[in-house]
């Protein structure tokens, strides 16, 4: 009986230790800039809470995904013998014709080589620059993937 009783003792001694819970944040809190700017002025956003629980469920699901739901072009895509080399001769022409656009090698099972540019939220976006690589890729294509988060500050 006393190892019951000290089982039971250990584990209510574990719940009694604080766990750090996930960080809610309100919308208000989203909104608010630290810049020192003496001509701010004040809004106040009257809502139903249920928005900011669900501002926070979408923030901790793309934060799990490492990235966020959008679109990438499609520019390679193989599975023959050779298909390791010629997606690294793919990318390097890629790279060579369009520096400005960010591409991604990966590997997929059973043994596909695939070659992936841009990180674009929004199928237009994406389109806009797929019709520039197509004069040079013209087989390339858009697929929806998980991309980086953008950077909203660069111009």
């Amino acid at each position: 009986m006393s190892k019951k009783a000290l089982l039971f003792l250990a584990f209510i001694s574990v719940l009694q230790i604080p766990s750090p819970a996930q960080v809610a944040f309100a919308t208000a809190d989203l909104m608010h800039r630290n810049d020192n700017n003496s001509r701010e002025g004040k809004v106040i956003i009257e809502q139903d809470p249920r928005i900011d629980s669900l501002l926070n469920r979408n923030i901790l699901y793309n934060k799990r995904l490492n990235g966020m739901e959008g679109f990438r072009i499609q520019v390679f895509n193989s599975s023959d013998k050779n298909a390791r080399e010629a997606s690294g001769k793919v990318r390097a022409e890629f790279i060579s014709k369009f520096p400005d656009i960010v591409s991604y090698a990966s590997f997929e099972r059973p043994g596909y080589y695939k070659i992936r540019a841009g990180d674009y939220r929004t199928r237009v976006e994406g389109t806009k620059y797929l019709l520039m690589v197509r004069k040079v890729f013209p087989d390339a294509y858009l697929v929806p993937d998980i991309i980086n988060f953008p950077d909203l500050n660069k111009k």
